[in-house]
């Protein structure tokens, strides 16, 4: 007669305590990857796209590692497909002779409508794409495009003082709760 496994006297073997290894928070999607920074303060940000990103493996390597660079990168639409020119992703760090070029032009990911618009968007005077983040979702790599106006030097002279000023509130409150 077979032995039940609820059977008591049953011999078990003991189970290995195995530790969970935590996982990057860039891979897992914890955290963003590449942060474009000086996008808010050079351009007005409007209308916000995820794009997936079409990469080689040692490219989504290397992003995973945190050798991204957004900093003068932009989107382009041609022919009906949208482009990131200038994104820069170092090479891979145990990479060999087939390592990826840092700088070459990655083809951006979107649905056919979601082009249309942007297409339509940008034919106005002065907006241009412009990636403000790469991360990660399910494993893959997802880029944040904007639609983006250029700002004047007044324009960005306006932003910094209305940073200080919310800075200075902030540091009153701060002062005025510590008493």
């Amino acid at each position: 007669m077979p032995r039940s496994l609820s059977n008591p006297t049953t011999p078990q073997a003991p189970r290995a305590l195995v530790k969970q290894k935590e996982r990057d928070p860039v891979a897992a999607g914890n955290r963003d990857a590449a942060v474009n920074r000086s996008a808010s303060f050079n351009y007005f940000l409007s209308d916000k796209v995820e794009a997936g990103v079409a990469l080689r493996g040692t490219e989504v390597k290397s992003i995973r590692e945190g050798k991204a660079n957004l900093k003068d990168a932009y989107g382009l639409l041609k022919d009906g497909e949208c482009f990131l020119l200038n994104a820069h992703i170092g090479p891979f760090s145990h990479g060999n002779s087939m390592n990826h070029d840092s700088l070459r032009t990655r083809k951006l990911l979107l649905h056919k409508r979601e082009l249309r618009k942007l297409e339509q968007s940008t034919r106005q005077k002065g907006y241009t794409l412009i990636p403000t983040r790469l991360y990660f979702r399910n494993g893959r790599v997802k880029c944040e495009l904007a639609l983006a106006k250029g700002k004047q030097e007044w324009d960005k002279r306006e932003t910094e003082r209305k940073r200080e000023a919310d800075n200075e509130a902030r540091a009153a409150i701060a002062r005025g709760q510590r008493r």
